[in-house]
């Protein structure tokens, strides 16, 4: 007998919403959640003056990049590791997913980071009982890709 897909709850997407809006570092640098699912999540940057790493050129600072790259993943690990251990009652599931934690990423830039507003989608790679990777894709407001990162979190 087969199991039914996981699917992704309102009640999983409202932790994931709370744990990523306790972290005040991701308020400063005004990074928005555009959509949770079991596939994939979409987070978006705009552009302010206070996130330009190159003020000749007016660009995207690096460390802003990898950034949001790092919150997206880790975003993306937090949702594969609910269906790792949905067997779990809520309290030691959250007790578990509590302890995400990044372990390694690689970015790859790719462009200068122009434009008005920028998206990271994530997708996982793999999640193990305590290890996932992801992939991130940044592109610019007008489909540029910038930059791709690859992390590893620690979830569980």
């Amino acid at each position: 007998m087969s199991q039914a897909p996981f699917e992704l709850t309102t009640e999983m997407r409202d932790a994931v919403d709370a744990f990523f809006r306790r972290i005040p570092f991701n308020q400063v640098l005004g990074i928005r959640i555009d959509e949770l699912s079991t596939e994939r999540v979409i987070m978006s940057l705009p552009m302010k003056d206070e996130l330009i790493g190159n003020f000749v050129q007016g660009i995207l600072h690096g460390g802003v990049i990898s950034s949001l790259l790092d919150v997206a993943g880790g975003a993306m690990a937090l949702i594969g590791a609910f269906e790792r251990h949905q067997q779990l009652p809520t309290s030691e599931r959250m007790a578990r997913l509590s302890k995400l934690g990044t372990i390694d990423l690689r970015v790859d830039y790719l462009r200068p980071g122009r434009g008005q507003s920028f998206n990271a989608t994530a997708v996982l790679l793999r999640s193990g009982n305590k290890v996932a990777v992801v992939r991130t894709e940044l592109h610019s407001d007008d489909g540029t890709l910038v930059a791709v990162g690859t992390g590893t979190y620690l979830c569980g």
